[in-house]
């Protein structure tokens, strides 16, 4: 069912409207006695279900509002944050600010504040909450399918309804909605040997696939008993959706301007300069944030307010452009980019790699020797420059011979850049929405595909199921 649809079971979302939003920033500017003030406002509903050993173990809602004051006094600035709303309040606030602000030391980069923006219309969609007994009847799902094969099922549901806000005293106001949900859950064997991981990601409740992510943990926690050792090394290697986005968002990320003009980054062009414009990595590869494949209603607003548009970031294999804030785009002169902050980050916003056509199946089928890989985790830099991660592999790792998936095998420590091994690509499947993030907090959208790449580097075997 669609997130677009209102359920009877649903509860409208406890967040601010436009004009409660509106409201309330005019009140906070309006008391500021700083020359220049910002009001960033951030009301938030949460709800969600824990479960372990097949029952439900915790449930809980809760909802605040976070006003946050910013007064500038010249190049100084301070911030003062309360969720207390009344008048008397936020004047406090406002004053406790500035007072502070005229402190602290000058920042020489401070952009000013923009005027009045143009954003798109908003987008009709209802934002609902799950009720306890429907996040409850996901997760029965779950646990009686576990409980059924003699496994055992632990997972979390999280559902995020949120509204932003941002005004200034130069009569900016923006306003913006959205909302997200996360299922996840992880399947062990009694024996603790086999451990199989599936998450279904959307916009909202309707979205969720709860049969289907049963089903594929389930399976995996089967297949992935009593797993073998089998030696590190480089592998022809099969990434499942959620693996490519564990990785492939580290690019994302890495795409600041300013690092690579200044020679601190991947994107550093040897003799100086970026590479904008160069390839660097294999032609199929694209990357894009677009705010349609975002879970916002209104378009969305980056930091400063300025509204957020489509962003190609690598087309082709190409850097088509990097991340320029305000301040480093009128250094370079260059107009600032659009994105929200350099791809993925928080909800709102996006990041989608382009897929192909060539299905997981497919692809076991053309692979001789090779590991496919269900997801990744504790992830952790190593090289800037390279863009370069370690990592361990969890939930499901198997070995692939002959054209079939033929046993479960031990988790790998990985040390292994995307950008190495987006120059191995061998295929690409469709994309699919998935929630890449570490910590598997709902917000924001993430689509990938899953790929089949060469001499992937696992560098250690790890006991850990």
């Amino acid at each position: 069912m669609s997130e677009f649809a209102p359920r009877a079971l649903f509860a409208p979302a406890t967040i601010l409207s436009r004009a409660e939003a509106q409201d309330i920033a005019q009140r906070a500017l309006k008391n500021s006695p700083a020359p220049e003030t910002r009001v960033t406002i951030n009301s938030a509903a949460r709800a969600d279900t824990r479960f372990a050993l097949n029952q439900v173990t915790t449930s809980g809602e809760n909802s605040d509002t976070q006003v946050t004051i910013t007064a500038y006094d010249g190049n100084r600035a301070a911030s003062v944050n309360t969720n207390r709303l009344d008048e008397a309040s936020l004047a406090a606030a406002a004053k406790q600010a500035y007072e502070i602000a005229k402190l602290v030391p000058p920042n020489p980069e401070r952009m000013p504040e923009l005027g009045a923006q143009s954003y798109p219309a908003a987008r009709e969609r209802v934002i609902t909450m799950p009720t306890p007994a429907e996040r409850a009847a996901a997760a029965k799902i779950v646990t009686e399918l576990a409980r059924a094969n003699d496994l055992i099922a632990t997972g979390f549901i999280e559902c995020r309804a949120g509204a932003t806000a941002l005004a200034n005293s130069k009569g900016l106001f923006a306003y913006d909605s959205s909302s997200a949900v996360t299922m996840t859950s992880t399947v062990r064997s009694p024996d603790g040997t086999g451990s199989g991981w599936a998450c279904s990601d959307g916009n909202g409740f309707g979205d969720l696939d709860p049969q289907a992510l049963a089903a594929t943990a389930v399976q995996k926690a089967k297949d992935s008993r009593n797993p073998v050792a089998i030696e590190p090394g480089r592998y022809t290697t099969i990434l499942e959706p959620t693996a490519v986005g564990n990785l492939v968002q580290l690019i994302a990320g890495a795409m600041q301007a300013r690092a690579a003009d200044e020679g601190r980054s991947f994107f550093t062009k040897p003799g100086g300069g970026n590479k904008i414009g160069l390839k660097v990595v294999d032609d199929r590869i694209t990357l894009i944030s677009d705010p349609a494949d975002a879970s916002s209603t209104n378009g969305g607003y980056d930091d400063d307010g300025m509204p957020l548009e489509k962003v190609t970031w690598i087309e082709n294999g190409v850097v088509k452009t990097l991340n320029y804030d305000r301040y480093w785009a009128q250094k370079q002169g260059v107009p600032p980019t659009r994105s929200g902050g350099g791809g993925f980050r928080g909800a709102g916003r996006s990041l989608r790699m382009l897929g192909g056509s060539s299905s997981i199946a497919d692809m076991v089928k053309g692979t001789e020797r090779g590991v496919l890989v269900t997801r990744f985790w504790y992830i952790r830099p190593v090289d800037a420059r390279t863009i370069l991660y370690t990592g361990l592999t969890r939930d499901g790792t198997f070995l692939i011979e002959n054209g079939k998936v033929t046993r479960s095998i031990k988790n790998f420590r990985f040390n292994e850049s995307p950008i190495f091994f987006l120059n191995n690509l061998e295929a690409l499947g469709p994309t699919i929405r998935i929630n890449s993030s570490e910590n598997l907090s709902a917000g924001g959208s993430v689509w990938m595909p899953p790929i089949k790449v060469r001499d992937f580097t696992f560098s250690s075997l790890s006991d850990a199921v």
